[in-house]
């Protein structure tokens, strides 16, 4: 069964492939376009992970392809959004304020995605937050802000203004995502990739560049299926298992690893800001994990459709000839019911407070 610690450990590997892509780009492609980076990095993870669907598809059998979950028509719009949003606004927004802006400003602002995630989580989609979270949240900012200050810079321009429009254009994407978590994860990043994969490939070709030679094209493209198609799976079920501000909140940490792997690539001493960023990052996520929130909630009526367990929340009957395996997936229906439990905003715990 998935637990909170199995939810952070999949959010911390989300960012970590992530995180790692930065210094991968920068040793595999450092003479592409940024548009055109951004647009084979989205369409290896599209392609990539729409081959790992069709083999999914080819092993299972008759009634397993039949129960599978659909994104269905309501929820379109959330993930169009999310797409418009992270796919196409997000990275348009940060290539346009990095010709303007040092990497090492740019850094710092990207910290902000996190917080703009976690406001409107909480402002808009009324998500649960208590002292400690929000005190393990400010950690990790804190450490991510420590990590790429660098003295001298000025935050504040035009390009910087950009970088933190697309800041909100993420924070966007991640809101609007949660709402469709509950389908496929593969199949939500798939389609995230191939279609932000092109529109930022056209971009790139419109403004002059040029399609690089198929070794650098794969290697960008296999980056991308690592650092954005199964980093975003893996986001996609930690938002599921967690909601949102908590996994951006841990997502937040990816600088850590991809300054780690640049200081494998390139080795050198560690600076002193390395250590402490990452000693309040580690402590920003211990705080995460040891919180327990529990109260009596009621639980309205819900037809769905998901990977599950027969745990409390899943007490149904089958209309179909189950060979008890577990977890499998299949429409079910949620009757109300009232209980208290320790829990997280999950795609089952959405009520307010």
């Amino acid at each position: 069964m998935f637990t909170r610690h199995n939810a952070a450990f999949t959010a911390l590997l989300a960012a970590a492939l992530f995180g790692a892509t930065t210094p991968l780009a920068k040793t595999l492609l450092g003479t592409l376009s940024p548009f055109m980076v951004a647009g084979l990095f989205y369409l290896g993870s599209g392609v990539g992970l729409a081959i790992g669907i069709l083999v999914q598809r080819l092993r299972r059998t008759t009634a397993e392809r039949r129960n599978e979950n659909q994104i269905q028509v309501v929820e379109v719009p959330w993930l169009l959004g999310a797409i418009a949003a992270g796919g196409v606004a997000g990275p348009a927004l940060l290539m346009l304020g990095l010709t303007t802006t040092s990497a090492a400003t740019s850094s710092l602002v990207l910290n902000l995605e996190g917080v703009f995630t976690a406001v409107i989580a909480w402002v808009v989609f009324r998500e649960n937050v208590d002292v400690q979270v929000f005190l393990g949240m400010v950690a990790i900012v804190a450490g991510g802000v420590l990590l790429s200050w660098q003295p001298g810079d000025t935050p504040v321009s035009l390009g910087a203004l950009l970088v933190v429009a697309a800041c909100v254009a993420w924070a966007v994407d991640n809101n609007l995502t949660r709402k469709v978590s509950a389908n496929d994860a593969m199949v939500i990043a798939c389609v995230k990739g191939l279609v932000a994969g092109p529109v930022n490939v056209c971009i790139a070709l419109l403004l002059g560049a040029h399609l690089p030679g198929v070794g650098k094209m794969a290697a960008a493209m296999l980056t991308g299926f690592a650092g954005y198609g199964v980093s975003l799976v893996l986001f996609v079920v930690a938002l599921r298992n967690l909601g949102t501000a908590r996994t951006g909140a841990y997502f937040s940490v990816a600088p850590v690893f991809g300054v780690a792997l640049s200081l494998f690539l390139w080795p050198e001493v560690p600076p002193l800001s390395f250590w402490t960023a990452t000693v309040l990052m580690a402590l920003g996520i211990w705080l995460h994990i040891r919180e327990r929130h529990e109260h009596s909630h009621t639980h309205e009526a819900l037809d769905h459709n998901h990977r599950h367990w027969h745990d409390e929340h899943h007490q149904h009957v089958h209309g179909f000839n189950w060979d008890g395996d577990e977890p499998h997936t299949h429409p079910h229906q949620h009757a109300p019911i009232t209980h208290t439990h320790a829990h997280f905003p999950d795609i089952h715990h959405r009520h307010t407070h």
